[in-house]
């Protein structure tokens, strides 16, 4: 009977195939938007967790890192299992983590119970790994690709936002309420697609340790991968520092913004997702190597402005401006490096693509985590200065890294 059981969950996948309803990729997508602000939110909230909390100045930035080092650990070690167990018990279970890991974080009565609550959310959030081809497995035949690119708008969308919601909360209610709301919205997630997910058992041939291991092989045995998620961990790290250190130099004299004024420059910065099209028919006529060098050189270019805006003593308006300019041509930079990387990635293994997407992944949030962590440090050694310089110290490894390879 039990062996009868596992075939019927093992051909699932094939009687689901084509079902997929336009109403399933909004939820599908709304999901993966909704769940990914978690990651994201941290970076404009700093300035208000660290003081409430006792933090120093150079420790803000580990409050963005753990969120970002978590989800990195559970794309290494918790997505591989999507491979192995029925992988709409492992959403439900990584989304009811998820929003355990919020509704404590909103009571968290001190910034060391806050960090282990943030890198259990940030890996329960990696189960946007898991929805992304569950979606595609209820596509139509050669649809597969439709379906992905809708649901992945709804993450792109949600990266976009999660700074401004977050900053727009936290001005009305304070940090503490936007993670109440997270867990409300993470539970209500876990009830609706408890009740809309097919069951989908893959047909795993291999242990969890031998998941594991291939993941070291893989990057082993692609000198592309390696090269690509360098880049791609660099500049996610120049992003990090900026986007970590911004909203403490927006809140000092002379833009003395308060939360809403930050949630706007984080909204209007996140243009630059607009160009993302532009890089991946880039890629496709064979201009990899040059797009890259010159994402990499607006990058530097960007903090260099930065810098110049943020040394402003009067007159905001201009210097405002400026900086919204340089957050623009940031975001640029970063989405140009990532889509050209994704795409070389995934011509290597279509077999692999799953593990060859979860280790680019995981190692540009790597980066990110870095990133957060010498915000603070920077911040609080040399202040906006520091925090630009260290930036563009990344972005001049990355052109380093496109010499070499």
């Amino acid at each position: 009977m039990h062996g009868t059981h596992n075939t019927q969950l093992a051909e699932r996948p094939s009687e689901t195939a084509g079902t997929i309803t336009r109403s399933q990729t909004l939820l599908f997508a709304a999901a993966v938007g909704i769940i990914v602000t978690n990651l994201f939110a941290p970076q404009t909230l700093v300035g208000l967790i660290g003081p409430s909390l006792g933090a120093a100045a150079s420790e803000s930035g580990i409050v963005s890192m753990a969120t970002l080092l978590g989800y990195a650990a559970g794309l290494f070690f918790l997505v591989p299992l999507s491979d192995l167990v029925e992988n709409r018990a492992l959403v439900l279970r990584m989304l009811s983590a998820a929003a355990l890991a919020a509704a404590v974080a909103s009571f968290a009565p001190s910034a060391a119970s806050l960090l282990v609550v943030l890198f259990v959310l940030g890996a329960a959030c990696s189960c946007i790994q898991v929805l992304v081809p569950v979606a595609a497995s209820m596509a139509p035949p050669r649809q597969d690709g439709r379906v992905i690119g809708d649901v992945m708008s709804g993450l792109m969308i949600g990266i976009l936002l999660s700074r401004p919601l977050a900053s727009l909360v936290a001005d009305a209610f304070g940090w503490r309420a936007f993670y109440g709301i997270s867990a409300a919205a993470l539970a209500l997630l876990a009830i609706l697609l408890g009740l809309t997910l097919p069951r989908r058992r893959p047909l795993a041939h291999s242990s969890y340790a031998a998941l594991l291991v291939s993941l070291f092989d893989l990057l082993r045995q692609e000198p592309v991968l390696r090269r690509r998620a360098l880049t791609a961990s660099l500049v996610m790290a120049a992003f990090s520092v900026f986007w970590t250190a911004v909203a403490l130099r927006l809140a000092a004299p002379p833009f003395e913004l308060g939360q809403r004024g930050i949630a706007s420059f984080a909204l209007a910065g996140a243009g630059g997702a607009a160009v993302t099209p532009i890089f991946g028919r880039a890629g496709d006529r064979g201009f990899t190597r040059p797009a890259t060098v010159l994402c990499h050189l607006g990058l530097i270019a960007a903090l260099g402005l930065a810098d110049w805006a943020g040394a402003a003593a009067a007159g905001a308006w201009l210097p405002l401006l400026l900086m919204g300019a340089s957050a623009v041509l940031l975001d640029i930079g970063v989405i140009g490096d990532q889509t050209l990387g994704r795409r070389a990635v995934n011509l290597l293994r279509p077999k692999a693509r799953g593990r060859l997407n979860g280790l680019f992944v995981g190692i540009f949030f790597i980066g990110g985590a870095v990133g957060s962590l010498l915000a603070g440090i920077a911040w609080a050694w040399g202040g906006w200065n520091a925090v630009c310089a260290a930036g563009a110290v990344f972005g001049i490894a990355a052109l380093v890294v496109d010499w070499v390879g």
